[in-house]
């Protein structure tokens, strides 16, 4: 049985809606830290842009979740109490399933994704009769105060590349603390789009100058499988135009 990542959007609209979201980044802790199969876990805010953003997004909140199988995922994202008090407030939800196919840096000092061979990592030959799958990127760094300013002016020419790239079915941007603790979630079509974006422009900048100017204090990068969702975003499914 692979580890399953779950990522839960919540949208929010009326204000008292938004501000019991806000309130729920303490309290909904304690409900999470007790929910059974429940490994790592993080309760996140959103931004305004695509990716990386230095501007909050009240009305949209997010959950990112480990489970031991897609199966146990469903179940408790469906059924559980916590999940389903936010679905309650939420005006709209949206849940898609992961399976880890590669891993490298730390979360939190932890490498919270447990990877294993899946389709996307088989054989050539295997490759060519098996159809491509969406593919997911995540992105998570701890930007170094002392380099903040420089961090956001480079991000938002990142951001609009994203934004205008019509192979990516969904992209957000999210994390813990703002302008310190950032998150970019990206959906695409296979492994070989995503990766044509990831080495070219403006993005392929940005990480030569992570490197050389070590603008990460912690920083992990993450590639998944896209298993299944449930919901909608924006009123359909984002893997909808995947099919």
């Amino acid at each position: 049985m692979s580890q399953t990542v779950s990522i839960s959007f919540f949208r929010f609209g009326a204000f008292h809606h938004r501000l019991w979201a806000f309130w729920m980044m303490a309290a909904a802790r304690l409900s999470l830290s007790r929910l059974p199969d429940l490994g790592f876990w993080k309760l996140c805010g959103t931004g305004t842009g695509e990716g990386f953003t230095p501007l909050p997004n009240t009305s949209v909140y997010a959950i990112l979740a480990t489970w031991p199988g897609e199966d146990i995922a469903r179940e408790r994202v469906t059924h559980s109490r916590i999940f389903k008090r936010y679905r309650l407030h939420a005006s709209e939800t949206w849940t898609v399933f992961l399976i880890p196919t590669s891993t490298r840096g730390e979360w939190s000092g932890m490498q919270p994704f447990e990877t294993e061979p899946t389709a996307s990592q088989a054989p050539r030959d295997a490759l060519k009769t098996e159809p491509a799958k969406p593919m997911a990127a995540l992105t998570r760094a701890t930007i170094r105060p002392r380099i903040l300013l420089r961090f956001w002016r480079r991000v938002p020419d990142i951001s609009s590349r994203i934004g205008q790239d019509r192979n990516v079915a969904f992209k957000i941007g999210f994390g813990e603390i703002p302008w310190l603790h950032q998150v970019t979630f990206s959906i695409w079509p296979d492994a070989h789009k995503m990766s044509q974006f990831a080495r070219t422009g403006a993005h392929a900048d940005a990480i030569q100058a992570v490197r050389s100017e070590g603008w990460f204090r912690e920083e992990l990068y993450a590639r998944f499988e896209v298993a299944s969702d449930i919901g909608t975003w924006n009123g359909a499914s984002p893997l909808e135009v995947l099919k």
